[in-house]
């Protein structure tokens, strides 16, 4: 089975597999501190969690995935909070990433192979803004010990060297791997070793 169907077949039941609340990192900080502008990429989104809650608090969201199973459980989740968001199917190994043009860009549980993920993070400078915000939560590579959700492909998963990676454009805010308690929908749930990023584009 090749990726897009995997996730297609994944999403497709009325559970949201993942849950329909956002990520608690995401939600902490975004509560907590003051965004310059209100332009969202929600990217590797899958069924719109996020993506939805963001909007709820009067962001202008966009959200890429490459299921479209997925984009459609967003389309449905967005329109019983009331609220609307702009979904495209996107395979990020091949994205166009415009200029200048958001600015914020989360990732929540992103992993990709090493070629796409240099793919991702070049277009996520190039497309922030200046003084934009990249803000990540996903699996650290001892998260294989903890088994409550991920990869099982050591090489899909993170460590805090990958991040350091991008010092030359993004002043680090939040760097650090830590072990959080994730229960969201059947698919996330228990102990998890994560990294959490928050960078701000020179």
């Amino acid at each position: 089975m090749d990726g897009l169907s995997k996730w297609n077949e994944r999403y497709n039941t009325d559970e949201y597999v993942y849950g329909t609340e956002p990520n608690q990192f995401l939600r902490d900080y975004i509560t907590t501190h003051q965004l310059k502008g209100r332009r969202v990429l929600a990217i590797a989104e899958g069924e719109g969690r996020n993506a939805v809650w963001l909007a709820t608090l009067g962001f202008d969201v966009e959200m890429w995935d490459a299921s479209k199973v997925g984009l459609e459980k967003a389309e449905r989740l967005a329109i019983s909070r009331n609220v609307s968001l702009q979904t495209k199917q996107i395979d990020l190994n091949e994205a166009d990433w415009s200029q200048d043009a958001y600015d914020v860009v989360i990732c929540i549980f992103g992993h990709f192979p090493q070629h796409v993920r240099e793919k991702v993070f070049a277009g996520i400078q190039r497309t922030l803004r200046p003084g934009g915000v990249f803000l990540t939560e996903v699996y650290s590579t001892n998260q294989l010990a903890y088994g409550t959700g991920g990869p099982q492909d050591v090489s899909l998963l993170y460590s805090e060297e990958m991040f350091h990676q991008l010092e030359d454009d993004f002043v680090p805010l939040i760097l650090h791997e830590v072990v959080v308690w994730r229960e969201e929908g059947s698919l996330h749930h228990g102990d998890s070793s994560v990294i959490q990023y928050v960078g701000q584009k020179r």
